[in-house]
């Protein structure tokens, strides 16, 4: 039996929640991008994170890449400035007292997430629905350190956010079918597609894709091919878009050591050991594209393989 099958009673109709004002906890790629798809489609946005600057830098990254969709004409110069306008910025927890639903996209550490969520609870509405981005770690686990297990769920969204048209949904244990059919309807309205995963670890995309990555390095590691070998085969031989390692990067390898930490520990299986050239690289600090240096050195004017 998955854990589908398990389901709590259903909260009392009165603290259904409508979805009007959404939270994002975290700036970095994935919040700046949810904040963007949420405040395109209509929804008042409150963007938190620990540090002004951050958030500076968050609301220029959203306004440059709104102004690039009104060059391709996907989107008008109007509804560029009615996104901006919808979306407020919040250094404190407090700031999201008001939202329907708040959405946490830390760091991909439990623990870091289990305190936010403890912190964040003790401001929010009674009503309000909360959720986590996280791409591996259990959602039972993440509602069990909530005051409200039964309105947590996992909403994951994909990299880069305004432009990937998949969102996972992840039920846990507790969740409730109003929180699951109004999150469901949430995403609907961002115009993205959902896939429904059971509570498992790294979820349906990253229980595939991440292997997939750490089987390259693993090639890259034994010396079966090269960097821009191994990347040229799966772009030309598989026509995948980006190289595995290229993607590795794109991701951040701290990410995928962290994905594929989840996955040896939580299923057991030696096939998920993290290769021990990606421990490698992180403890280096090499992490990919946003420390400029992994599997490609970003430093110069084209990215130049590291190995």
């Amino acid at each position: 039996m998955g854990f589908g099958a398990l389901r709590a009673i259903p909260m009392d109709k009165e603290m259904t929640v409508s979805i009007k004002k959404v939270g994002v906890i975290g700036s970095g790629q994935m919040g700046n991008g949810i904040a963007h798809v949420a405040a395109l489609a209509g929804f008042d946005v409150v963007l938190n994170d620990v540090s002004d600057d951050r958030l500076k830098n968050a609301m220029a990254t959203i306004n440059g890449n709104l102004s690039r969709q009104v060059a391709k004409k996907i989107i008008t110069e109007d509804a560029r400035k009615q996104a901006l306008d919808r979306i407020a910025s919040a250094s404190s927890l407090d700031g999201l007292a008001d939202c329907d639903l708040v959405i946490e996209t830390a760091v991909e550490r439990e623990e870091v997430k289990r305190k936010i969520f403890h912190d964040v609870c003790a401001v929010l509405k009674p009503e309000a629905i909360v959720a986590t981005n996280t791409s591996s770690i259990s959602i039972t686990r993440l509602a069990a350190s909530t005051d409200r297990p039964e309105k947590f769920i996992g909403i994951h969204f994909m990299n880069p956010v305004p432009q990937m048209e998949l969102v996972e949904l992840i039920r846990g244990i507790a969740t409730d079918d109003d929180t699951f059919d109004t999150a469901k309807e949430f995403v609907a309205k961002l115009g993205k597609q959902v896939a429904v995963s059971e509570d498992f670890p790294a979820f349906i995309v990253n229980r595939i894709l991440l292997p997939m990555i750490n089987e390259a390095i693993y090639t890259l590691y034994e010396g079966v091919g090269n960097v821009e070998a191994i990347d040229a085969a799966m772009k030309l031989g598989a026509h995948h878009p980006m190289g595995p390692l290229e993607l590795a990067d794109f991701i951040g390898l701290d990410t995928c050591l962290s994905i594929m930490q989840v996955l040896h520990e939580g299923l057991a299986d030696s096939k998920y050991r993290p290769c021990p050239l990606l421990v490698k690289y992180v403890e280096a600090g090499w992490l990919g594209r946003k420390t400029q240096r992994g599997f490609y050195d970003y430093r110069g004017d084209k990215p130049v393989p590291t190995r």
